[in-house]
């Protein structure tokens, strides 16, 4: 079954055919994060850490839904 080994975070992927395959490795070199990249794809400024759904922060019963 052929396989690609992403030489920058070391995530192997494989696929029975090879032109998925060749798709899926397109798309992870868009998306890879890289060796100790972060693993969130939202851009968030770091000064602003408040929740953007302050209602949702808790649920009905008082406990934190959001971790911090």
């Amino acid at each position: 079954m052929p396989e690609f080994i992403c030489p920058d975070c070391g995530k192997r992927l494989f696929h029975e055919n090879e032109t998925t395959l060749k798709i899926e490795e397109n798309v992870h070199s868009k998306f890879c994060r890289k060796e100790g990249g972060s693993h969130s794809f939202m851009h968030r400024d770091l000064a602003h850490m408040e929740t953007f759904d302050s209602e949702r922060e808790h649920d009905t019963a008082g406990t934190a839904i959001l971790k911090k």
